[in-house]
């Protein structure tokens, strides 16, 4: 080598050495901040015990099972009723040295099981460990303590997120958090932040809809209710946003099959639920169980670690979803065996992997870091996770709070908030010639296959995972007719369960009670699912249950339809034959009385939908769509003409908007602020969503038809005017441009409340 090219090398380097240096940031410019934030105190208690641990210990506080494995019986097969073992206790706590354990076995347990479920394995970990770090104990708890025998049950999260109210989110998850508490557990697995952009699948009821703004805000909201101010606190708990990322969209619409999501959409629509729960300091995550552009997102390194560490600078412990590691092997085939899969999802920044009936994982993961294939810094980074979501959680002082401190549980305060979700989230579609609210005086037909199920109004993860075993149900509570023949005064009530058989005899009962009613109230949807179980071919309702309507139309009964679904069904065949459309979602165990309430009147309906329901199998697309807003009949592109729009939602009152206040000019550097009157000037009190929306006219990257920036839930008494405010952050019609990052964009914009419209430009 001449001495020229060595001295080339040398300024090369030197010149490298300097280009990192000057890209590093500051050791004096400001710092990334970190959510949660870290307490020292805790840190150092950390430390300290992490010092006195061992290889096995740690790889143990990183291993998640289900009860099966410390429970009398086979996996998936346990003694009913349930009883724990004590051999496999001690084998899985104190030889295995496991962490944290999940779940039911069949169906929900009392509170007073829970109890001596938690005191057994908490003692054993406590007293019996060397350590003796208490267990992590995680349920889902989704809408209600639902595994807990009695316990409240609200409606689904799709029908929260159908009240558009923030503070019924917060006290949802206030009260889920304290009956939650009450059963001994302290990590519920809820909120799931996934957006619903396509409603075929499975899981849209277990969140909030298809809207990034209004999946946000309630999922920020709901996070705020189970943590409250202090997670250790013995009423409330430590959320679980889930699943990072990119879960909800699988381009077959069926769960749990492969997404296809470009950075920028993923960015745009998926990325941002999950930022504003960080923000507010949600202290789990769970991972995403699906692949996304080909890669299991729980073995992908950089939307892991790259993403929501470094760039989010998250700090909270991420579970995988259950039996996941595994599957890279079995299912995704990106691993050669098991053993390659813990190597990848490990290193790729699962910090505990739910791996709910194996006993092979810490004993791999073992060998992997005693191989060099996991370095010991990623295990002792994921087990100072563990532990540090153990010490906020107060575990180590009361791992199990004492039973007497929650005289609320199950209470009639707790049911009639429930009630108040559940009345606020029923909306109304369709009200031709005000056929609602109904006389109590009339008689009235009630048929349809959701009528009289318990079940029905309240789906899956309802005391068992499926939902779908109505042994469970909860003593006292009220069907759809069992409610409105309370309801009914001078009138009378005939029940038909209308179900078909090969006979058809029951249409031909329901039709033939029909013809002497007054009005049909005709209730359709689906029955429980949860998850990969409920996966379907085709969106449309069943063809009984739309034979059901179509019969009894020919009656010239008029028809009170109640949907009782967790998606939206296709029903374009029958919606015509309908006066009236009451989308009840899955109301929860309080859904019958509110929805009687409704049909008759007692309440006025202030739901809105939070998706876009379709009035074709083959047209589903989300109302901030690309392209024109308008309803095509020829070839246009994206011809928008659903069932019913996303917003949209009836009242027995009526609001109209004036004064609509715009600045007509506005610099990047202001706040932007928005005006509008709303009056109540129809007959009755009654609560109004006041929805803001707002165009790019012109954009880089083809803009949406419109887009919810704000909005606000509010109550006026008939004749009442007011005035509502919005200030937002210029920040707020940003959007990702083609290099991937955020920007905004001067120019001009559309700016939409109700029937109001102005226009505003933008400047640098």
């Amino acid at each position: 080598m001449t001495i020229r090219r060595i001295i080339k090398g040398i300024v090369v380097a030197m010149l490298g050495f300097y280009f990192l240096a000057a890209c590093k940031p500051s050791d004096t410019g400001p710092k990334k901040e970190l959510h949660p934030p870290l307490n020292p105190q805790i840190e150092s208690k950390i430390t300290e015990l992490m010092a006195r641990m061992d290889t096995l210990d740690k790889v143990g506080e990183m291993t998640q099972l289900a009860i099966d494995m410390i429970s009398v019986g086979d996996p998936y097969a346990l003694k009913d009723p349930h009883q724990l073992d004590s051999a496999k206790l001690r084998k899985v706590l104190v030889d295995l040295r496991v962490g944290s354990i999940l779940n039911i076995s069949g169906h929900a347990y009392t509170k007073d099981h829970w109890h001596e479920i938690l005191e057994v394995i908490q003692r054993i970990a406590r007293e019996e460990k060397e350590t003796g770090i208490p267990v992590l104990y995680g349920i889902d708890a989704i809408h209600g303590t639902n595994f807990t025998m009695n316990s409240t049950l609200f409606p689904q999260p799709i029908g929260l997120a159908s009240t558009w109210n923030l503070d019924l989110a917060r006290k949802m998850g206030r009260i889920t958090a304290y009956e939650t508490r009450a059963s001994g557990i302290p990590w519920n697995f809820t909120p799931m932040l996934d957006v619903g952009r396509d409603v075929r699948w499975s899981r849209i009821w277990e969140g909030f809809g298809e809207d990034v703004h209004l999946v946000s805000a309630m999922g920020t909201a709901s996070i705020m209710g189970n943590q409250g101010e202090d997670i250790s606190d013995l009423y409330s708990v430590a959320a679980s946003m889930k699943h990072f990322l990119g879960y909800s969209m699988p381009i077959t619409g069926k769960d749990r099959t492969q997404a296809w999501i470009p950075e920028r959409q993923m960015r745009e629509y998926f990325l941002p639920s999950f930022e504003k729960a960080i923000e507010a300091n949600a202290a789990t995550i769970m991972i995403c169980s699906g692949e996304m552009n080909g890669i299991p997102v729980h073995s992908d390194k950089k939307i892991l670690t790259d993403l929501l560490r470094d760039e989010l600078g998250y700090t909270g412990l991420a579970v995988s979803d259950w039996e996941d590691l595994p599957f890279l092997h079995t299912r995704h085939r990106v691993s050669r065996d098991y053993k390659e899969s813990i190597k990848m999802s490990i290193n790729a920044g699962i910090d505990m992997a739910m791996v709910p009936v194996d006993l092979e994982f810490p004993v791999l993961l073992r060998e992997l870091i005693e191989e060099g294939e996991v370095p010991m810094s990623r295990i002792d980074e994921a087990v100072r996770r563990v532990l540090r979501l153990k010490f906020q959680l107060g575990l180590f002082e009361q791992a199990i709070p004492p039973k007497d401190q929650y005289p609320k549980f199950a209470s009639a305060e707790h049911a009639e908030a429930a009630y108040q979700v559940a009345a606020e989230s029923i909306t109304l579609l369709k009200n031709e010639n005000g056929l609602l609210p109904l006389s109590k005086n009339d008689r009235t037909l009630v048929t349809g296959p959701t009528a009289a199920s318990m079940i029905d109004m309240n789906g899956g993860w309802s005391r068992t995972w499926q939902g779908n075993d109505s042994r469970y149900d909860t003593p006292g509570k009220k069907t759809i007719v069992s409610a409105i023949k309370e309801e009914l005064e001078g009138g009378t009530l005939r029940y038909i369960n209308g179900v078909p058989d090969t006979k058809r005899m029951g249409i031909k009962s329901a039709v033939r009670e029909a013809r002497s009613a007054k009005v049909a109230v005709v209730c359709i949807g689906e029955h429980p699912y949860n998850e990969k179980p409920g996966d379907i071919d085709q969106l449309s309702l069943e063809q009984a249950q739309i034979d059901l309507v179509k019969a009894i139309s020919k009656t010239r009964t008029p028809i009170v339809l109640v949907l009782v679904e967790g998606r939206p069904r296709i029903i374009s065949e029958i919606a015509d034959l309908a006066d009236a459309i009451v989308h009840a979602y899955l109301p929860g165990d309080e859904g019958g009385r509110a929805i009687a309430d409704i049909l008759f009147g007692d309440v006025n309906p202030s739901g809105k939908l939070p998706y876009t329901y379709p009035r074709f199998e083959n047209t589903l697309l989300t109302y901030d769509h690309k392209g024109t807003d308008k309803i095509k009949t020829d070839f246009s592109t994206n011809a928008f003409n659903p069932q019913f729009e996303f917003g949209h939602g009836l009242s027995y009152t009526t609001f109209t908007y004036s004064n609509l206040s715009v600045p007509t000019k506005v610099n990047m550097k202001e706040k932007l602020s928005i005006s509008v009157e709303v009056k109540n000037t129809g007959p009755r009190y009654g609560k109004e969503v006041v929805q803001l929306y707002i165009t790019d006219k012109v954009a880089s990257i083809t803009p949406a038809v419109k887009r919810l920036r704000s909005f606000e839930k509010i109550e006026l008494d008939a004749g009442e005017s007011k005035t509502v405010n919005f200030e937002l952050d210029i920040r707020e019609l940003a959007f990702v441009g083609r290099d991937n990052r955020w920007i905004v964009e001067p120019g001009e914009f559309e700016v939409r409340i109700g029937n109001q419209m102005a226009e505003f430009e933008l400047s640098k």
